[in-house]
């Protein structure tokens, strides 16, 4: 290994010792039973999960990545930087619902981000169990945001040290913290490798049967005494975790007569580099308990499995339902030592048994020998009743046989994982592709409500159901004129489709006569394609296609098209979820459809409201921005305006609750009013007193907040009132900018009676005045005042010698808002400066 791969492995061990470390102290802080950290990626945008401690990491895949863009906790502690608690599942429904379909377990849990210097390197995560009310589980908040606080320090130092905080790996499982000493009979032990020697309690002294004096004090000699077999696997072990790698579940150890003891290994006292000082605990489990001597005599089959999900005790009973010898059960995960347990719809019940409090019962069907060695399509076996019941340290099983079954395929739950192994799916980034079967269109509803138009419906299809089937191609043809027009590929070779672009109804195609005739059409290879539609040109010469109809409420929409790399079945129980699937896709698309044309009149009509023009006078300046929202309609009530009014001009910049077409319409109501007010030469209070009673009369169910400002371009006489709006700024002529501070009546809209108070003001030659909505300095997770000062900043720069025109300083306060792919609202800008009139144009 050459010295950069060597520095390399020890700055990822000094991480990961780190990492477990704060993972331990945050289930602690917030008495939790499970935790985790997320962290940084060298894949932009992209977390992965590096530490999980107190569940099996195997039952956990579908959450090892996390996209920060996507909907959930982790995702919005970490963009954001905020901190998300969720008290219990009925809050989680509420604020993410993907997260509780994919986990519909009850369980509590808290997300704070790790931040260091101002740089995010991750989440650290605790699940707990459900509170009644969010007050009780603050202090613990407080004591894990301390916590992540540390550890974003510790990991800022090592980023400054060159050493790379990114994880690009599988996550590294762990034990969650031990409440208290093990009833079981244990001693515990530290070897120093800097030194060779072992310290070890009088207790595994005693566990061991030998004398203090007896023993060598090397790691050799613990090694023969733990075990009677060969004790190279066991000195491999102490290296690994010396060199900060222990492994992840306790080893069994069988002595002399047969017995089982268990070896659970963690560096303790982790200096800046390995090789670390290892700590380790022997403990023994064997049938010496009385409670598992009267469990080895009932006649049920009882095991238990510690919360990592490895078989610590196994009775005669249940050795013999599980088709295992009690010596291939003990000390090996549930999955290894009984694989026919590891299915999709098994593992759903244990993920819900180790993180509930509550007791899970489920049928499986053991197949037919010894072992499951059998597909278990073409294997009879013997129906069990498998009974979980939770407890601190893990689940105490109960099995028991209900008879025997027959040798058919139907009486075999669906399972999509049987059709496609993992090797060939990629990492799928929500739980969807490990849900349950009955689940699995309700995740793909709660994702499909959040994209409103068919680009945003065919990336969560993208993203959600090609991995859950192990698909590697997709293609969305939307239905118009009676011709299909190509929406959205991946995949694909490039151009391949564009043939198909556009053909008529008539067409001998899968894809067409999937539509016409209302059926999905799945084929189990490229050949049987080929053979069906002779001369049809193939993009692969191996692989699977199914042809999907996008039919929404009996109206076609368009044809879906999924591909497989590799010819593969589609089993009864496949087509009809990929069927109830593809409603679900028309349904979304036909929403979409609408959306967009919503969506159009919507611009139009508040384009058509927006000035075009703005008043002028040879003594001001003004200049005009108005940027929509990303999110929802795209459209707002926010507005500005300059009116002439008397000899001066007036200056208007207002916002309407809310967005789409009601809010734009409300917005040109109220834009029309101030203007006709401001025609007549009323005073600001007038106009907005006129206005607040025009709004209250309408009765939109909206309200509007407002700042009305009259200036003098001679003089530089102003008159502002306001109404519920943030409070303008003022760049003096020296670059000087401040807040304005100037009282104001409530928004308008709700009280007939309000009074909206005149403050005067001054305007010098060459002071830029700013109005603004709240758009442009509201950012989730920040202070409102942060933004304003924010914008005060940048406004002063902009007026510094030599800066750019007003027009060119409105483009810089709004560039920022401008390449920010989510603004949830829509911003309205007015910047406006008066001239000397002696001193002409600048």
């Amino acid at each position: 290994m050459t010295e950069s791969a060597e520095l390399a492995d020890r700055a990822l061990d000094s991480l990961a010792a780190l990492l477990s470390a704060a993972v331990a102290d945050a289930i602690r802080a917030a008495r939790g039973f499970a935790g985790g950290a997320y962290l940084r990626s060298s894949t932009p945008g992209l977390l992965r999960l590096a530490v999980l401690a107190g569940l099996p990491g195997k039952l956990f895949r579908p959450w090892w990545r996390m996209h920060v863009d996507r909907p959930f906790p982790v995702a919005d502690a970490h963009r954001l930087g905020v901190e998300v608690l969720l008290t219990d599942p009925t809050e989680t429904m509420r604020r993410y619902p993907q997260l509780a379909a994919g986990l519909p377990f009850q369980f509590g849990s808290l997300y704070v981000p790790v931040v260091g210097d101002s740089t995010p390197f991750g989440v650290l995560t605790v699940l707990r169990p459900p509170a009644s009310d969010a007050t009780e589980v603050l202090p613990d908040r407080d004591r894990m945001t301390a916590v992540a606080q540390e550890l974003g320090a510790a990991l800022a130092a090592l980023d400054k040290d060159g050493s790379g905080v990114l994880w690009d790996g599988e996550p590294m499982c762990t034990r969650p913290p031990a409440e208290g000493p093990s009833s079981r009979c244990a001693g515990g032990f530290t070897w120093d490798p800097a030194d060779g020697t072992i310290m070890a309690d009088d207790a595994l002294w005693a566990l061991l049967g030998t004398s203090r004096e007896g023993f060598a004090g090397t790691p050799e000699a613990l090694a023969r005494a733990v075990t009677r077999e060969d004790p190279r696997p066991l000195m491999a072990a102490l290296r690994e975790t010396a060199a900060g790698r222990p492994p992840p579940h306790p080893l069994p150890m069988h002595t002399a007569d047969g017995g089982l003891r268990l070896l659970e290994l963690w560096t303790s006292g982790a200096g800046p580099a390995p090789p670390y000082r290892v700590s380790g605990v022997v403990v023994d489990p064997g049938p010496a308990a009385a409670a598992e001597c009267a469990a080895d005599l009932l006649p049920e089959g009882v095991f238990a499995v510690d919360r990592l999900g490895m078989i610590t005790y196994a009775n005669p009973r249940a050795a013999e339902l599980l088709g295992r010898p009690r010596t291939e059960l003990l000390g090996r995960p549930l999955w290894e030592a009984v694989p026919w347990l590891d299915r999709p719809t098994y593992e759903d019940h244990l993920r819900g048994a180790l993180i509930s409090a509550d007791p899970v019962q489920f049928q499986v069907r053991r197949p037919r020998g010894n072992g499951g060695e059998l597909p278990l399509r073409r294997a009879g076996g013997a129906w069990l009743t498998l009974s979980l019941y939770p407890g601190p340290g893990g689940l105490t099983c109960k099995i028991v046989s209900l008879g025997r079954v027959a040798d058919t395929p139907e009486a075999v739950p669906f399972d999509a994982g049987e059709a496609v192994g993992e090797a060939e799916v990629d990492e799928p980034l929500t739980g969807f592709s490990t849900t349950p079967p009955q689940y699995r269109p309700i995740v793909l509803a709660i994702a499909l409500t959040e994209a409103v138009t068919a680009r945003q419906v065919s990336e969560v299809v993208m993203r959600e159901l090609l991995p859950a089937f192990g698909g590697r191609r997709l293609a969305i043809y939307l239905l118009q004129d009676r011709r299909l027009y190509l929406a959205w590929e991946t995949g694909f070779p490039q151009g391949f489709l564009a043939p198909f672009d556009g053909v008529g109804l008539d067409a001998k195609l899968p894809g067409v006569e999937a539509l016409t005739g209302g059926r999905p059409l799945f084929f189990e290879s490229m050949q049987q394609l080929a053979a069906d539609y002779p001369g049809i040109p193939l993009d692969a010469l191996v692989g699977a296609r199914a042809f999907l109809p996008l039919i929404a409420s009996g109206r076609p929409v368009g044809s879906c098209i999924l591909g497989f790399d590799r010819s593969r079945g589609f089993s009864t129980e496949e087509r009809t979820v990929l069927t109830a699937l593809a409603g679900l896709i028309a349904q979304a698309l036909e929403r979409a459809r609408r959306y967009d044309n919503e969506a159009a009149l919507a611009r139009g009509l508040q384009e058509a409201l927006l000035p075009h023009r703005l008043s002028a006078h040879p003594l001001v300046k003004t200049a005009g921005r108005y940027l929509p929202g990303t999110l929802g309609m795209d459209v707002g009530g926010d507005w500005y305006d300059v009116v002439e009014a008397g000899d001066g001009l007036a200056l208007v910049i207002g916002d309407v609750q809310g967005h789409g077409v009601q809010a734009a319409a409300t917005m040109g109501q109220l834009r029309s009013a101030v203007r006709a007010f401001a025609l007549g030469d009323h005073s600001p209070d007038e106009v907005m007193s006129g206005t607040n009673r025009l709004l209250i009369d309408l009765d939109p169910g909206q309200f509007a907040s407002c700042c009305y400002i009259r200036v003098d371009p001679v003089t530089g006489v102003a008159r502002a009132a306001r109404a519920g709006h943030p409070q303008p700024l003022l760049r003096h002529p020296d670059g000087r900018t401040e807040v304005l501070d100037l009282p104001g009546g409530v928004v308008l809209g709700v009280d007939p009676q309000a009074r909206y108070p005149v403050t005067d003001l001054h305007l010098e030659p060459d002071a830029v005045l700013a109005l603004y909505t709240d758009g442009l300095v509201e950012c989730p997770g920040t202070d409102i005042d942060e933004g304003v000062e924010a914008l005060r900043a940048t406004l002063s720069r902009a007026g510094a010698p030599g800066s750019p025109s007003l027009s060119r300083a409105a483009d810089l306060l709004t560039a920022e808002a401008r390449q920010a792919t989510e603004r949830p609202d829509d911003i309205a800008l007015l910047l406006t400066k008066r001239q000397s009139p002696h001193g002409g144009h600048r």
